[in-house]
């Protein structure tokens, strides 16, 4: 007896396999999330908005440089909002009351006051040491941080903390905001450092080979009286070249190059103390000699070589407020790891 052949069963098993075997395909087709580098772009510029009856229109500039109010509003992580700077950007924010400086990620448009620079995510407010709802004077410039960093602030993980800002500098930043209309754009610059000391006020100043030699010769003529007039140190020299017999003297001449020779020294001795205690900048270190060069002709730094690695040097300067504004130049060329340290 043969049995009946259900022709059914293999077409309900041909749509069960093709039931199952839809979702996979439309879960392969679906769009990964951006990551890396990657998801810094594309840049958003933006077009001009107006508030109130201020306008503001964005732009990318690279070397942006602006003292302002910053408040504390919405948003995750270490990010904050601006009115001006590509979205996404990246910014050093420095708290003018404290120096301290913190890395924020510029995600958003705002604030939509014209009298606030910036509104910081209460993680990045937190970070800085803003309290929630306060304001506090700021200073935002725009940097090019590693990719290990930009990594970081894209997850929502704060980097640290930048090197405090000197109080010499913050006290130029403070200066500029009072100046500035708290309802216009502000300027963007970098501040103008205080006038490096006259050779005067650092102290005398080291005496020529000439200057150095004129003192002896009167000595050896014995006329103490004439030392201020520097025409009478040739005399003793004018006076035997009629004369022969003079000429024994010529050898009493030959030991004023020596006593001229000890105020040299002293001279000498004198520059070591003020090196040991003055303080350089330290841009960075190469392992090949050209890139570290190239990186010296642009900041007119010096070139030394400690073991493997060629460090760039800029200074010695004779305090710190002065290494502060080489800082800030070699920080500004894109070096944002250049620290101060001691030249010794």
């Amino acid at each position: 007896m043969r049995l009946p052949v259900n022709h059914a069963l293999p077409l309900a098993a041909l749509f069960l396999t093709a039931s199952l075997a839809a979702p996979a395909q439309g879960s392969e087709s679906a769009p990964a999330r951006i990551t890396g580098p990657a998801a810094d772009y594309p840049v958003v510029v933006g077009e001009p908005f107006t508030i109130g009856a201020v306008t503001w229109t964005p732009v990318d500039q690279l070397n942006y440089d602006a003292v302002g109010y910053a408040q504390v509003g919405d948003g995750t992580g270490v990010t904050a909002a601006h009115k001006t700077l590509p979205l996404p950007s990246y910014v050093e924010v420095t708290a003018l009351g404290s120096g301290r400086t913190i890395l924020v990620r510029l995600e958003r448009r705002g604030p939509m006051t014209n009298d606030a620079l910036l509104e910081l995510a209460p993680e990045a407010a937190a970070q800085l040491g803003l309290a929630s709802g306060a304001r506090s004077a700021v200073r935002v410039r725009r940097v090019n941080p590693p990719e290990v960093e930009r990594a970081a602030l894209r997850s929502g993980t704060p980097v640290p903390a930048r090197m405090e800002t000197p109080e010499g500098l913050l006290k130029v930043l403070r200066r500029k905001l009072a100046e500035q209309s708290p309802l216009l754009p502000p300027p963007s610059s970098p501040p103008t450092m205080p006038k490096a000391p006259s050779p005067e006020a650092l102290g005398p100043k080291a005496l020529t080979p000439t200057e150095q030699a004129a003192p002896a010769a009167p000595q050896v003529a014995g006329a103490e009286s004439k030392l201020p007039p520097r025409k009478a140190a040739p005399a003793p020299f004018v006076a035997p070249v009629p004369n022969p017999k003079p000429r024994p003297s010529a050898p009493a001449s030959r030991p004023t190059p020596a006593v001229s020779a000890p105020p040299a020294k002293a001279v000498t001795t004198t520059d070591k103390p003020a090196r040991k205690g003055s303080e350089v900048v330290q841009v960075g270190a190469f392992s090949v000699e050209a890139n570290a060069r190239k990186s010296a002709s642009q900041l007119g730094a010096s070139v030394t070589k400690g073991g493997k690695f060629w460090r760039v040097q800029m200074g010695p300067f004779a305090n710190r407020a002065q290494a502060a504004a080489a800082l800030e130049k070699a920080k500004a060329a894109g070096y944002s790891d250049a620290r101060i340290q001691r030249a010794d």
